[in-house]
């Protein structure tokens, strides 16, 4: 039975993607999961994976053109089905849409039939890259063919872009003008898609999600020993960082305090069973926060190995639809900017999200005598609409707790 593919909603305020490339071509066969084109929302390129198996059969919508969310994007049959000529109701993303809506007119179509073909213009799509390195390309005016990749098979990644864009020569200097130059005018600076993205998204959380704030003193001293213990038994590849750490002790915590991985929905809570953490990742074009689906079951391996391979796909621009939409609370840690403490903005549904800076030596009191501990502070900023302060303390506490007896985290 044909089964209608419609652009998927990747995030609470998502009103439409750009197919930026089809990895199928019409006719080719599909498995159910396989990524068979790459989408672009305001503030990533995720890749998105058949809900369906078959063959797909047509392709609505095309690379670069902005789809609304909800609209039909392409048809997948069974093998040896034709395409109907009404399409079914039900969408293979889980929504509907009115039959007329989904069926190809036949006019459009019996003209598109008897007109023409026209060869197609090389285009930049002709060029193995990889999401984000079109995308700065194209907000830089670069030509990609120019460029040389350093990926896989002679993939154009982003570092290739970027290394590009610094060694193209300087305009050359303006000769020396015999009278003063006027001031100069104040430039304007175009906002990227994902900067405006970013700005809404901000805006949207501080004045609709009541913030308040909670912070406490870590001592990290016992969980920065451990951590030096089980990576001398590891690769480098596969060691465990101190955010890994933070993640671990803050799904603990979240089995414990499920009410901070709820989303405020009006009138009652939606308690989602599966903690999926999204974790803060600075991008050259901005932020965003994908995440690690499923926290509640992986043990602190497990979830080292997941966060270095969430990090490499989201530089590469490889996410998948799940890590960019499903995640239930978030962590931000500028510690590797040498941070000693910040205040991060809830990113929408979430109830709150927890910021932590860097672990540093600095002397303490134990028992009358000063000794020297490492401390990283930790503030939590939640939604007033989900929680109280004494909930929030409680909760913050609880990783505190499970951070300083470290040992717990690998029960």
């Amino acid at each position: 039975m044909a089964t209608t593919i419609v652009m998927p909603q990747m995030g609470y305020d998502m009103k439409e993607g750009t197919v930026v490339r089809w990895h199928k071509q019409e006719g080719d066969a599909v498995a159910r999961g396989e990524v068979i084109a790459d989408i672009q929302t305001d503030k990533a390129t995720v890749e998105f994976e058949a809900y369906t198996a078959g063959v797909l059969r047509k392709i609505v919508a095309q690379a670069g053109v902005p789809v609304p969310v909800g609209e039909l994007i392409a048809v997948i049959t069974d093998p040896n089905e034709p395409l109907p000529d009404e399409l079914p109701v039900k969408g293979a993303a889980g929504g509907s849409a009115p039959a007329a809506q989904a069926a190809l007119p036949a006019a459009q179509a019996s003209a598109a039939a008897t007109a023409p073909v026209q060869p197609a213009p090389a285009t930049p799509a002709d060029v193995r890259a990889s999401p984000i390195a079109r995308r700065l390309a194209r907000e830089r005016g670069i030509d990609l063919s120019l460029v040389v990749g350093s990926g896989p098979g002679g993939r154009i990644v982003e570092k290739d872009v970027l290394s590009f864009a610094e060694a193209r020569p300087a305009a050359p200097a303006r000769p020396a003008a015999a009278a003063p130059a006027p001031a100069p005018a104040a430039q304007r600076v175009e906002l990227s898609r994902m900067r405006q993205a970013i700005a809404k998204i901000t805006v949207d959380s501080k004045r609709e999600a009541p913030h308040f704030y909670v912070t406490s003193d870590v001592d990290m001293t016992r969980a920065m020993s451990l951590r030096r213990e089980i990576n001398e038994t590891l690769p480098a590849e596969r060691r465990v960082s101190v955010n890994d750490l933070i993640i671990k002790a803050s799904a603990v915590a979240l089995g414990r305090h499920p009410k901070f991985n709820a989303f405020f929905r009006g009138d009652h809570l939606q308690m989602n069973p599966s903690i999926n953490i999204g974790i803060a990742i600075a991008l050259p074009a901005g932020l965003i926060v994908p995440g690690i689906g499923g926290c509640q079951d992986k043990s602190l391996v497990q979830i080292a190995d997941a966060s270095k391979d969430l990090i490499a796909r989201a530089n590469s621009g490889t996410l998948r639809n799940d890590e960019y939409s499903n995640t239930t609370f978030s962590i931000s840690n500028l510690g590797p900017f040498d941070v000693d403490s910040f205040a991060a903005i809830i990113f929408p549904p979430h109830a709150a999200i927890l910021a932590v800076g860097r672990v540093k030596e600095q002397p303490v009191v134990r028992e009358g005598q000063l000794a020297v501990a490492q401390i990283m502070k930790a503030t939590l900023a939640t939604d007033h609409r989900v929680a109280d302060g004494a909930e929030a303390a409680q909760f913050l506490v609880e990783i505190r707790k499970l951070l300083e007896a470290p040992l717990s985290l690998l029960l």
